[in-house]
């Protein structure tokens, strides 16, 4: 009998645990491996019995999953193999891993966020198997001026984004601060509808002001005004959608540039291309939608769940 209140990876922290619809695998939610995973029913019950090391390297993976789009990623043998021979993170990549986590939970980038000692995503994202590690990293982020205040009283930390630390993260790609959402698809007029009543409220509804490149004024050089707006956003969204004439080379390129620097990609489709993605795109959890209503709701709970909810000032509700 499965426990159903004990996260399966870290059996010392809770979790809700409820069959799937196939009845073949279970989806465990849990905030010690930062949110929702699929295992299967037979999942072999030594999984939380393997070094903590392997599981922390184990819960980085679904961490990393879920940034790529992939909400409730598959745990399967495979994957727990990979985990064991995969290589730890750096101490400086934790911190950095540990630095964006803050800075997405902040509202304002004036506002402290605290967080309790046992809490379990501040482990999941940096790697960390104890609370000493915890603190080891909130020092080295401190010493780097990355974040410029850091206290704790009892099981509560309390911490603060630095100017230079939200510098730091935009050089490594990371735009936490932006409210731009840049907009990849095929610009043919037949996608208006799509983007006109599904991309464009969607976006801007979760706080968001989305940019598509053709709809910029005064843009000279459009190579340099994409790669310079796509270093500005906060997330992209990439919709492969495209005619007769086949895949639109320039949403891969600009999906991929973004990937490449860390910032968040939203992939989405029309139900009708989907079996036309590109191989290096098909592993992504994409929004297939049928009409500009679906992908509205479908783009904006994404964006709110995988984003949050942005500033929103002088934007659509």
């Amino acid at each position: 009998m499965m426990p159903m209140n004990k996260c399966l990876i870290w059996p010392d922290f809770g979790a809700t645990i409820s069959p799937s619809s196939n009845g073949l695998t279970y989806i465990v939610k849990s905030d010690r491996t930062g949110g929702r995973y699929e295992i299967g029913v037979l999942a072999d019950p030594r999984i939380g019995r393997l070094s903590a090391h392997v599981r922390a390297r184990l819960t980085t993976w679904l961490v990393d999953q879920r940034l790529l789009g992939n909400q409730c990623p598959k745990i399967t043998p495979d994957i727990v193999e990979y985990a064991k021979v995969k290589r730890p993170l750096r101490a400086d990549e934790r911190a950095e891993r540990l630095l964006k986590m803050i800075a997405y939970d902040t509202k304002y980038i004036s506002s402290a966020v605290q967080y309790r000692t046992d809490d379990g995503q501040v482990y999941a994202w940096s790697e960390s198997v104890a609370t000493e590690d915890v603190y080891y990293l909130l020092g080295y982020l401190k010493k780097m001026s990355w974040i410029d205040s850091f206290s704790s009283v009892g099981q509560i930390v309390s911490c603060r984004v630095s100017v230079e630390g939200y510098n730091h993260l935009a050089d490594s790609g990371a735009n936490i601060v932006s409210s731009q959402a840049f907009v990849a698809m095929w610009f043919d007029g037949s996608m208006n509808d799509a983007f006109e009543n599904g991309i464009k409220p969607a976006i801007e509804s979760a706080g968001y002001k989305p940019l598509r490149i053709d709809r910029k004024p005064d843009v000279n050089k459009i190579d340099d005004a994409i790669i310079a707006e796509i270093r500005r956003s906060r997330f992209l969204v990439a919709d492969f959608t495209h005619g007769k004439e086949g895949a639109r080379g320039g949403v891969y390129f600009e999906a991929g540039f973004a990937h490449g620097l860390g910032i968040p990609v939203i992939y989405t489709c029309r139900k009708d291309m989907v079996d036309k993605l590109h191989f290096d795109t098909r592993q992504y959890a994409h929004i297939v939608w049928q009409d500009p209503k679906e992908l509205h709701d479908e783009l904006r709970n994404r964006i709110l769940a995988r984003i949050g909810e942005g500033p929103g000032d002088g934007f659509a509700g």
